[in-house]
């Protein structure tokens, strides 16, 4: 290959050309390769766009049913701690004042420290 073969096919992969300045300009892009582009570029986007509703549903979907099963945890765990005070709060009300024992007097005990020698301290 001469080396006119090799411009012409860099000039063609770089879509770049040169002009008799010598400077590169972009080569012009014909109406009908721009509206084919966007012509096969339509379904790509809707494809996109449904595929992302549907994930985005499914993570709602996931997330709806992460939040019912941790609420209805919430809830069982309330509903026993109330079921376990109120059993607590029966049990007091039956007792009443009856276990209550009430200390007037206390008694001080004296310490003694005995060391190894036997002597009292």
């Amino acid at each position: 290959m001469n080396d006119e073969e090799r411009k012409i096919i860099i000039s063609r992969i770089a879509e770049y050309r040169q002009d008799e300045s010598g400077e590169f300009q972009r080569a012009p892009v014909s109406p009908l390769n721009r509206w084919l582009t966007y012509a096969m570029l339509i379904p790509v986007v809707v494809v996109m766009v449904f595929a992302s509703i549907f994930f985005f549903a499914a993570f709602l979907a996931l997330v709806a049913v992460a939040v019912v099963i941790v609420g209805i945890r919430f809830w069982w765990l309330r509903r026993k701690h109330e079921k376990t005070m109120q059993q607590f709060n029966d049990m007091n009300r039956q007792s009443g004042m009856d276990q209550a024992v009430i200390i007037e007097d206390a008694q001080i005990i004296e310490e003694i420290e005995v060391h190894r020698s036997g002597q009292k301290k």
